[in-house]
């Protein structure tokens, strides 16, 4: 196996310079990218059914409450901490918060979500994109890699500037979340453009926040949201696995 060498690293975030980079970001980001990230709604499923969703409108507004003030802020901050402690090559502060971010997540659905595809995520990335320095910082974590973890950790080792990494974890998410959205309300492709664009500002907002933010800082306020992630155990029909 072809071992990749990581490119020295643009302090400036300018990932244009780097164009392996932006291909490689690129594709660990895109929903091809065979994470499972299909399967899980994060909750929306329950919330629909519950009528918080109905329309277009509705989910902008549930999924920019869950982007800038619930799980979509937390993740951005624990990628910004694991990228930053894998880049320093620092096993103790990226164990440290390999332990947290396992604790932190609200649902047991939300672990599976998470946990999931966080493991998928170090597995492909290993099997096609193996890099040095990878294994020493999946092995620092001690066993369970979530998911923003796992994308902080190999936009690290391929030497990938942390802003754009963020941003594109997040635009990921957020897509996610309104593929899920659509096909629950459901919801046209216009539609889903649309609440997709009318998120660019909360997406930068929240990557700025992210990039500033301290483990102190962590904390949700989407009490909806992590209600629906736990009744979504129990709801009767199911599409999705949270």
């Amino acid at each position: 196996m072809t071992v990749s060498k990581s490119a020295s690293l643009d302090v400036s975030g300018d990932i244009t310079a780097q164009p392996a980079a932006l291909y490689r970001l690129m594709t660990w980001l895109s929903p091809s990218f065979p994470v499972g990230a299909f399967s899980y709604s994060s909750g929306i499923e329950w919330a629909v059914e519950a009528g918080d969703i109905v329309d277009a409108a509705s989910l902008r507004d549930w999924l920019a409450a869950m982007l800038t003030e619930g799980s979509g802020f937390c993740d951005a901050v624990l990628l910004a901490h694991a990228h930053r402690a894998a880049l320093a090559q620092n096993s103790v502060a990226l164990r440290e918060v390999a332990e947290l971010a396992a604790a932190f997540v609200p649902s047991r659905e939300r672990q599976l979500e998470t946990t999931t595809q966080g493991r998928a995520f170090i597995d492909i990335a290993r099997a096609a994109w193996a890099c040095d320095g990878l294994e020493a910082m999946v092995s620092a974590c001690g066993g369970t890699i979530v998911y923003p973890l796992a994308v902080g950790i190999v936009s690290a080792v391929h030497a990938i500037p942390l802003p754009p990494a963020m941003h594109g974890f997040l635009h990921a998410v957020v897509s996610n979340w309104i593929s899920a959205g659509a096909r629950l309300v459901p919801l046209g492709q216009t539609d889903s453009q649309r609440i997709l664009a009318g998120l660019e500002a909360d997406v930068a907002a929240t990557a700025e926040r992210a990039l500033a933010a301290s483990l102190d800082d962590l904390g949700s306020a989407t009490f909806r949201a992590d209600l629906a992630s736990f009744r979504h155990e129990t709801q009767y029909t199911r599409l999705f696995r949270s």
